[in-house]
Order: structure tokens, then sequence, then C-alpha cells
């Protein structure tokens, strides 16, 4: 299965621990993960706190249960919970769209642009031909091209984006 949330990417893996920690241990422990997440977190919206929840479950950090969502049993502080391999391996398999873009980072000539990363990824993009939707695809690679960053997938240049570690 793969998730199609992407949420903005913070600095480093240690807010990526902060948000985890808000997660309830146990599904329906709190009546509302979201307005929790939003409470604990920098997370400003309920919008924001449910797309980092899919993706905090797409990298296979958080469950999904009928009572509601928790976390996967790890100390989100301990040094190996957010263990960048087994993170970029999630990321790359179960974030629609990630494999995409990081093959056209490994064949690419050079860095490569958010432009570029749309352009090779347009096929997929093009039954949703609007300007809108367009938009939208263009800051959600962004944000993969970020994440990629973050799980060293990928490496930032001055001229845009370079393949990282498989």
């Amino acid at each position: 299965m793969q998730f199609k949330p992407v949420p903005e990417p913070p600095a480093d893996l240690a807010a990526v621990g902060s948000v985890l920690a808000a997660v309830p241990e146990t599904a329906g422990a709190v009546a509302d993960c979201c307005g929790r997440l939003v409470d604990e977190t920098r997370l400003e919206t309920r919008e924001a706190a449910e797309t980092w929840l899919v993706f905090l479950r797409a990298l296979q950090l958080a469950a999904a249960e009928p009572a509601g969502y928790r976390r996967v049993p790890t100390d989100p502080f301990a040094a190996d919970a957010l263990e960048t391999e087994s993170l970029r391996r999630a990321f790359r398999e179960r974030v629609y769209g990630t494999e995409a873009v990081l093959e056209a980072l490994a064949d690419a000539d050079g860095p490569f642009t958010d432009d570029d990363a749309f352009d090779a990824v347009r096929d997929e993009s093009a039954r949703r031909d609007t300007r809108r939707n367009r938009d939208r695809d263009r800051d959600r690679l962004r944000r993969l091209l970020e994440w990629a960053v973050l799980l060293e997938a990928a490496e930032r240049s001055s001229d845009g984006f370079c393949r990282g570690r498989p």
C-alpha cells in the first residue's frame, strides 16, 4: 500500500520524533488524535496533523486501527528509533511518487530541480491537468525532494538535487 500525503519536512529528524511522541501509544487512548498533535506540537492545523499521521503510517512509525492511531512500540527519542536507512526504505516503497522521483534523480546527468522532478513524473500527473492540480503536484514534489534530502536519499546542491543513498 502506498500513501500520498507528504507533510512539510522539518529541519531534522528530531522534529519527527517530537511529532511521533505526541501520537498515543494505544489507539483510542485519546478522543482526538489530530487535536492532540496540534496541542502538543508545532503543527497549527488539524489538516497538518492528519497529513503527519498518514505520513508516519507510511514510514511505519504509526499504525491506524479502528479505534484511532497509535505509534509503533518505540521510544521516539531513542537514538535508533528514527534510523535513517529503514525510514528511507519505507519512504521509497510506501510514499506515492517517491520511487519515480528517486529513479529520475539517479538517471539525471546533473543537478535536478523541482521543475525537473515535475517533468520526470508528468505522465503520472497528466490526467490531473488543471492549473490548481499542477501547482499542488509541484508543491508535493518539492516536499518529496526535501524529505529525500532529510532521509539521505538525495543531496541538495546549489543547482538543485542529486542522487543520495539508495
